[in-house]
């Protein structure tokens, strides 16, 4: 069965960190660019960050740049998302997703070529 699993989302107050996970099974996760999205309530779904599949390239929403890293893991065929300096506005549900080889730049945050699978989101709060 070909499924991306997310985890690692919770509550943290703000100024904390989050290692959010996106795991494949049933397919290489290498073979793919991968993006992180997320979407409050209400709110229109945005890019959060997104690495190429030979992980050389990596592209962050302006709202996270300098406080986000994406980061593959081979071994875990995982896809990491280290978030710090956590933020209420980082409120959401995160998704992650695979498709294509490269990632794009969107004024919505970076976006894949086509959207092959996605994971069933893991919810984050950042609240005192």
């Amino acid at each position: 069965q070909l499924q991306l699993v997310e985890s690692g989302g919770g509550l943290v107050q703000p100024g904390g960190s989050l290692r959010l996970s996106c795991a494949a099974s049933g397919f290489i996760l290498d073979n793919y660019a991968v993006g992180w999205f997320r979407q409050a309530p209400g709110k229109e779904r945005e890019g959060v960050a997104c690495i190429s599949s030979s992980g050389n390239s990596a592209r962050y929403a302006e709202s996270v740049k300098g406080r986000s890293t994406i980061l593959r893991d081979k071994v875990k065929n995982t896809v990491w998302l280290q978030m710090n300096s956590l933020k209420a506005e980082d409120t959401a549900v995160y998704y992650c997703a695979v498709g294509g080889a490269v990632c794009y730049d969107d004024p919505l945050g970076p976006v894949l070529a086509r959207y092959d699978y996605w994971g069933q989101g893991t919810q984050v709060t950042v609240s005192s």
